[in-house]
């Protein structure tokens, strides 16, 4: 199948065409962090104007693209992000794929972001070999998925079912990095300048900042079990009072200091990353670990997950570094291997803001 995706969950608009579930033949994504780089997080409203004037013409240039590069062939169909994501922004993907699926004559594929962001170590481009294996061959699988919004351990029995298993119980991992640069002003997004500037501490003298475990019993893990949840509020919380102490964050500026303090902030976010996966495979051995969402570009956390899985026995799987973020190709290939909301249903579907991993139908 050829389908078109469309991605605008939150402060991406994307669009591409994807062949048999992994080909990717055109990717377009217009990216809105300079519009919210002054606010130090995304705004809504702004997100969702923003869309609305960008996503005719991303869309149009997919398809433009698509044409050029494969004359003559046809879209089987178009598949869209239903949720999660930021409401106002959903509508305006899903509202635009309704349009493009009846305009075009095909089918309309509704698709769980998070789902398809484990799609991702999958995609490849038009003239490359592939970097793994089909996901159907692979048995069953951890799934991670760490970005600004989500933070979830999913264990895949086989591809196509989900269940979570872990998860944050606040802050996801790129919010609490963007939360820190904010409180540093270190720029927006916190996650890419963190792990840079991380990389220039050479010493081995890491402030002990927590790493977010639960206690045992808390009532707020839905039955989860504590020790695959996380929590970064009192890492947050740690990170202020530290700052605070310090006499603010040009002090530490003046004193060389903020490469420790990021260095040891995101040692403290990978190590509660890491441990929990390593808790999940102990637990319940599995042959690969599928990893997605933006911070799956951190380099730390990178290498911290192989010598998780080194140790485990498990084959790590990553995007490449263009897939990591919000991308419809993404969208468009998970379309391939689950079309579980689709044609009548898809076009009767709302947006669904608070979607989780395995849910719809």
């Amino acid at each position: 199948m050829t389908i078109l995706g469309i991605e605008t969950s939150c402060d991406e608009t994307a669009a591409a065409v994807v062949k048999d579930g992994r080909e990717v033949v055109a990717n377009v994504v217009y990216t809105q962090i300079p519009m919210h780089k002054p606010y130090g997080g995304v705004v809504p409203e702004l997100a969702s104007r923003a869309h609305i004037e960008k996503i005719g013409e991303v869309a149009g240039e997919a398809l433009a693209q698509f044409h050029a590069r494969r004359p003559g062939e046809k879209l089987d169909a178009v598949a869209v992000t239903y949720g999660p994501g930021l409401a106002p922004a959903l509508i305006v993907g899903l509202n635009a794929a309704k349009g493009l699926a009846h305009s075009q004559g095909v089918e309309l594929i509704c698709i769980n972001h998070l789902e398809a962001h484990l799609h991702t170590p999958f995609l490849y481009d038009s003239g490359e070999e592939p970097q793994y294996p089909a996901p159907e061959s692979l048995g069953p699988c951890l799934g991670l998925v760490v970005s600004g919004g989500h933070t979830n351990w999913v264990d895949i029995p086989e591809y196509g079912r989900y269940e979570t298993i872990g998860q944050t119980l606040d802050d996801a991992a790129g919010e609490a990095f963007d939360k820190a640069a904010k409180l540093l002003d270190l720029g927006y997004p916190g996650g890419p300048v963190i792990d840079k500037i991380a990389r220039t501490y050479t010493g081995d003298d890491f402030i002990p900042f927590p790493q977010g475990r639960p206690r045992d019993g808390v009532s707020v893990l839905s039955g989860l079990a504590a020790d695959m949840c996380v929590s970064f509020s009192g890492l947050k919380t740690a990170l202020l009072r530290y700052v605070q102490k310090a006499g603010g964050a040009q002090a530490l500026e003046a004193a060389g200091e903020i490469p420790r303090v990021v260095a040891s902030y995101q040692k403290a976010i990978v190590r509660a990353l890491a441990d929990r996966t390593a808790t999940a495979l102990k637990r319940n051995p599995r042959s690969a670990l599928i990893v997605g969402g933006g911070v799956s570009l951190n380099a730390s956390l990178r290498a911290a997950l192989q010598k998780t899985c080194d140790k485990c026995s498990t084959r790590l799987f990553v995007a490449k570094p263009k897939y990591c973020g919000d991308n419809g190709a993404m969208i468009a290939a998970l379309a391939h291997y689950r079309r579980n909301i689709a044609g009548r249903d898809a076009f009767a579907i709302d947006a669904t803001p608070s979607l989780e991993v395995g849910g719809g139908k």
